[in-house]
């Protein structure tokens, strides 16, 4: 994969190219550049998640975390055009194109922010992740704990993890943190992971 997609402003050369998201329900040419991830195909598991998650809540805030150059937030802005989304990601590069494909789109309710220029106080009914796995164990529970805290009550979360990089555990680690998990879909060793809001979340 190179220099990690993770990183806050890649050093990589910029490749420019583009990659096509095709869905029953939409298909949208979506640019992409090197050092963010999966810049030359939809990633396997971004495809799973899309196809098998179900619709998201028309109105509200919606939240792709790890949003890199925008699939995942643009399908969501698509679905619930009631609604808003924001797409975080720590990537500059990416969060611009993001931004662009957003434009290209005709797409008006969704914007790219990093981590820290989300408002403190929004809550989310929906958060929908192809999480960074690469990050290390520490780093994507802290990143899990600083997002999934913020939905609201009725609110959900579906997360797409390959069982080889830990899909099963980290259902089990979402349990014992009081987040109610389920898997609801697996596809070519991919698991789609549907995660409740915590009960006390809703006195926030």
């Amino acid at each position: 994969m190179g220099e990690h997609y993770f990183a806050s402003k890649p050093g990589t050369p910029s490749r420019p190219r583009s990659v096509d998201l095709v869905l029953p329900d939409l298909h949208l040419r979506l640019r992409t550049d090197s050092g963010m991830f999966s810049p030359d195909r939809l990633d396997p598991g971004t495809r799973i998640l899309l196809e098998t998650v179900p619709p998201p809540p028309g109105h509200g805030t919606l939240l792709d975390v790890g949003c890199g150059y925008g699939p995942i937030a643009l399908t969501m802005a698509r679905r619930a055009p009631g609604a808003d989304v924001v797409g975080v990601d720590v990537n500059e590069r990416a969060l611009e194109l993001a931004r662009e494909n957003a434009a290209a789109a005709g797409v008006d309710n969704a914007r790219f922010l990093l981590p820290g220029d989300v408002e403190p106080g929004l809550r989310f009914t929906a958060l929908w992740s192809n999480p960074p796995i690469r990050i290390g164990k520490a780093a994507l529970h802290d990143l899990l704990l600083t997002w999934l805290p913020r939905l609201t009550p009725d609110g959900a979360a579906h997360l797409v993890v390959q069982k080889h990089l830990g899909s099963d555990s980290l259902q089990r680690w979402l349990e014992q943190q009081g987040f109610p998990t389920s898997r609801i879909a697996s596809r070519s060793a991919y698991r789609v992971l549907h995660v409740a809001a915590r009960p006390q979340e809703g006195h926030l």
